[in-house]
């Protein structure tokens, strides 16, 4: 009992080095990230691609009063009617690169988007708003794009026969944060209005779309083979390939919570975004945090392949060997992190397993004095190692083959220890 007590206390106080590689791990995640937007600050942030907005402003009076309650001047003020396309049909290719700062990698992109679509004519009755106060001459274009620097060519909007240059900033502060816009010429008599916009710019990770259409369809192809799709739709249609992949979305207007002309502010028109982030899936460091939340396991079952084998050949291993050992166990983990970063991952954990393998190996030969004891202790570090890396290789199935595998280790602990007598451990026989 002793025994059992101490080499549990041991196992507690090794909780602590484990404790600071998962916090070597996360700092190790944060500087990556300080990486990754320092390289997005100049290149371009994740985009989200929004519009496009139809402003029309139109007059509004307002009537002061006296202390009389007698009406004395008549103020005008100007607001602002917002309009959708009724169609919006967006056709892109996303090209990614790699970029590196320092030994961190980050993955960036050059974006070419197509964007077509029409407007009906505005229908301002439907707002309860007289067409005599609407400015109809003051109309303007926006289209949302969040980081503008990432912008690589001039942008022209092709309205219906006419072409106009777009312009920083945006009159549709209400419905979009950033963009460009431009004048356009609307008439009373109009029936509908066609756009055609083509875009190129940067941007980092993840590209979303704002679903501002009556019908919006999205079509996006990349020679990215590891897509994330997320926001508030999954696309209709998805493939993957050796190539990369192709999406399509298909969002309709009652799909979202916000109409398609109004006044004002609207809720929900950021929460109804779609897009995809170009990923990479287990990354080093999710790896080695994956492999470090086992380390409680990894050091539990080594300890107790020497507590079985001090019980059953009468050997005396001293606490403090434990503590060696267990500490040789934590270093794995440092060894992991520090290769991962200039090596693939397949390489650091081979080459640091078996570096911690053969050192406890050697170690526990000068303990039992035995070849055969110390090889079979050999052959579960390297059973275990190997078991943990099918592990982490898995995403949908790791919780899966880990309670499996827990189950089987345990089961067949208890079968080898069933003849164990417990209470006369001391005897000769």
């Amino acid at each position: 009992m002793v025994r059992i007590f101490t080499v549990g206390i041991i196992i507690l106080l090794l909780l602590i080095p484990v404790s600071m590689v998962e916090n070597l791990i996360w700092e190790r995640q944060q500087r990556q990230k300080e990486a990754s937007s320092e390289i997005s600050g100049k290149w371009g942030y994740a985009q989200t691609i929004s519009g496009l907005v139809l402003t029309v402003p139109y007059k509004v009076y307002k009537t002061v009063y006296n202390k009389e309650r007698e009406e004395y001047e008549r103020l005008e003020e100007k607001k602002y009617a917002y309009f959708l396309p009724d169609d919006l049909a967006i056709d892109g290719v996303v090209s990614p690169e790699m970029r590196y700062r320092g030994i961190f990698q980050v993955i960036v992109y050059n974006a070419v988007l197509s964007v077509k679509g029409k407007f009906l004519q505005p229908d301002f009755r439907l707002l309860k708003i007289d067409e005599k106060d609407v400015l109809w001459e003051d109309a303007s274009i926006n289209l949302g794009v969040s980081d503008l620097r990432g912008l690589q060519e001039e942008v022209t909007l092709k309205w219906n026969k006419n072409s106009y240059a777009m312009n920083p900033g945006t009159t549709a502060e209400r419905v979009l944060e950033r963009g460009i816009n431009t004048p356009v010429l609307l008439s009373k008599e109009g029936e509908q209005y066609t756009f055609d916009i083509s875009l190129n710019f940067n941007g980092s990770s993840r590209l979303l779309f704002t679903p501002l259409g009556k019908v919006s369809n999205v079509h996006i192809a990349s020679s990215w083979k590891d897509p994330s799709y997320t926001g508030a739709f999954l696309p209709d249609h998805r493939e993957i390939t050796e190539d990369g992949f192709t999406a399509d979305w298909k969002v309709l207007h009652l799909n979202r919570p916000y109409p398609q002309q109004f006044t004002g502010r609207v809720e929900g028109i950021d929460e109804s975004t779609f897009g995809v982030n170009l990923i990479r899936p287990n990354d080093e460091y999710q790896k080695s945090m994956r492999t470090a939340k086992y380390a409680v396991m990894f050091i539990a079952l080594t300890f107790l392949v020497f507590f079985f084998s001090q019980t059953l050949n009468k050997v005396r291993i001293h606490p403090i060997q434990y503590i060696m050992v267990g500490l040789a166990l934590c270093t794995f983990y440092v060894l992991l992190i520090a290769l991962s970063e200039h090596i693939p991952f397949y390489l650091s954990y081979t080459a640091a397993s078996t570096a911690i393998i053969v050192m406890i190996t050697l170690y526990a030969h000068t303990i039992f004095k035995g070849t055969r004891i110390t090889l079979m202790l050999g052959g579960i570090m390297t059973a275990l190692y190997g078991f943990i890396y099918i592990i982490i290789q898995q995403e949908d199935y790791a919780l899966l083959i880990g309670s499996i595998g827990l189950f089987t280790i345990l089961g067949g602990t208890m079968y080898l220890s069933r003849k164990i007598d417990w209470h006369n451990l001391e005897s000769k026989k």
